[in-house]
């Protein structure tokens, strides 16, 4: 099977390469990654070594290319997208071009070539929970979104299942909770206190830290796509989520507790504006329709496996760490 992986140079996006050479390595995969900061080529080098992974520099937002590219394709899963909620709110345009215009792209290039599609999004979209709220995200809750990249997500969770009801387009859709592990970028929380701590810097933590996230390991992540791409029934949307979560603070003192510093060893911030309080996912439909089940059903297993990779790939994160810092200190946070 030949697969066009969009994003496939991010963080999500090379983890899935990796993992699907490792268990599907009959697919031919091409990457189409724009190379911006969030890229890096060396997530892919083990897998570039290959005939069977090419990697396109391309933006999917432009037209042309995104059609030859889809073409050549049996399959798309598309990870392309503007991630990160401080920069949504310091410049939204770069979330609106990659995440809707790009979204609309490909729908197009899908329903002309009638190729298989599988969208990747996020729990975000939802909104928030309050802390003492019983109930979980299922597929059925409404979006809500609450902030320039939560809104442009959700928008391009909209336009494709449009496409599926209007032009019958063959498309899937998965929401899924906070990834983390290997090649993830230093601008987000997890590898942020990680690569913080490997410098011997405290870790910072938004506000009271009570803000709980529902955490689950990339690779888990991955290997539900590839269950969903293989099992999950055409215009259905799949919630993926590991039952992982915690509070913020939580996952300080277990990134500290498991790197040996003490666990109060950090400093407050001022929280970021618009902070959602909780995400909670209920993965039962993925469970039920498909085989899939998280292997890091321990959090505290897949941080410490997350640990020891930044600690083996100094090289990988150290540039980065310095224009994130830089950013971070600009924005007091």
């Amino acid at each position: 099977m030949r697969v066009l992986v969009t994003g496939g140079a991010g963080f999500i996006g090379s983890n899935f390469v990796l993992r699907a050479r490792e268990v599907r390595p009959d697919w031919q995969l091409t990457v189409i990654d724009s190379m911006t900061y969030a890229a890096n080529r060396a997530s892919l080098e083990p897998a570039l070594s290959t005939r069977e992974v090419t990697l396109v520099e391309g933006n999917v937002a432009d037209a042309q290319l995104v059609d030859e590219l889809v073409a050549a394709n049996d399959v798309v899963v598309h990870f392309a997208a503007e991630s990160h909620n401080d920069n949504s709110l310091d410049s939204p345009w770069p979330f609106v071009e990659s995440n809707v215009v790009g979204t609309f792209q490909l729908l197009e290039a899908v329903r002309r070539h009638d190729r298989r599609l599988h969208h990747i999004s996020t729990d975000e979209v939802y909104g928030d929970l309050e802390l003492d709220d019983p109930e979980r995200f299922t597929e059925r809750t409404p979006v809500n979104p609450s902030s320039p990249y939560s809104a442009t997500k959700a928008g391009a969770d909209l336009l494709v299942r449009a496409w599926i009801r209007s032009f019958g387009i063959r498309a899937t859709l998965s929401n899924c909770s906070n990834n983390y592990g290997p090649r993830q970028h230093v601008e987000k929380f997890i590898p942020r206190q990680i690569t913080g701590i490997l410098e011997g810097t405290r870790p910072k933590l938004y506000g009271s830290g009570r803000n709980v996230r529902d955490w689950i390991h990339v690779d888990d992540h991955n290997d539900a796509v590839i269950a969903i791409l293989e099992q999950g029934r055409l215009g259905e949307t799949y919630l993926i989520g590991a039952d992982g979560e915690r509070n913020n603070r939580d996952i300080v003192t277990m990134l500290l507790e498991l790197m040996g510093r003490p666990t109060d060893w950090f400093d407050h911030v001022n929280d970021r504006p618009g902070h959602d309080l909780r995400y909670a996912i209920d993965a039962s439909k993925l469970r039920r329709e498909t085989d899939w089940r998280p292997r890091y059903q321990d959090l505290r297993d897949g941080l410490a496996q997350t640990i020891d990779w930044y600690r083996a790939n100094e090289s990988w994160w150290t540039d980065a760490k310095v224009a994130a810092e830089r950013t971070y200190a600009r924005l007091g946070r």
